[in-house]
């Protein structure tokens, strides 16, 4: 592939791991995620947590992952949960998405608006997107646990989705999305071995 007349060609060359952290960093810092909100009871009380780190495995059975920090003591008793409650946070969602990832908030006090499922999972009805998911597998990664759930109920407005904002954040930021001017309405083909099932 050739350079466009206004880029300069660089060559490429290693860099050490310091770099590679701080590229890393950089890259996921402006890399655009989906927010989605887990809540759980691991047998003590509800807990919950916003995440960026929510992506589809597959769809038979539906199954989702996740990624949980060993910093968050919020995080920590989800890990203990065998089932949660997986909420897709749209625009409507930012102050209770930014609640939930405050450290030292209380996701469950007066004024915050929460309920439980008949089998018992905490969950938060305002939401109109999510699913309740029992926890498959958990493997543990240096400072975090990737958690897969299998999904087993959604709430009953789920189709109504498409009506809603997105709400996705980067650069440490809350951030709308909107389709780019011009832009084809024909989706794009994903590569056979991709993992995502839209």
């Amino acid at each position: 592939m050739s350079a466009r007349p206004d880029q300069q060609v660089r060559p490429a060359a290693p860099v050490g791991e310091a770099g590679v952290a701080e590229a890393f960093l950089t890259a996921f810092r402006h890399h655009p995620s989906g927010v989605a909100i887990i809540t759980a009871d691991p047998g003590d009380g509800p807990v919950a947590l916003t995440v960026s780190s929510l992506i589809s495995i597959s769809v038979s059975p539906p199954t989702v992952a996740f990624s949980l920090s060993d910093n968050s003591s919020s995080a920590a008793a989800a890990k203990r949960a065998e089932t949660v409650v997986v909420h897709f946070a749209r625009q409507d969602d930012m102050q209770l998405a930014q609640l939930c990832a405050t450290s030292g908030k209380d996701r469950f006090g007066d004024g915050v608006r929460w309920e439980r499922l008949a089998s018992g999972e905490p969950y938060y009805p305002q939401v109109d997107l999510w699913f309740r998911a029992a926890v498959r597998e958990r493997f543990p990664v240096p400072g975090a646990c990737i958690v897969t759930a299998e999904l087993l109920g959604v709430s009953p407005f789920a189709q109504e989705m498409h009506l809603a904002e997105t709400l996705v954040y980067a650069n440490r930021r809350w951030h709308g999305l909107h389709p780019l001017t011009g832009a084809s309405r024909v989706p794009i083909l994903l590569w056979p071995d991709d993992s995502a099932t839209f």
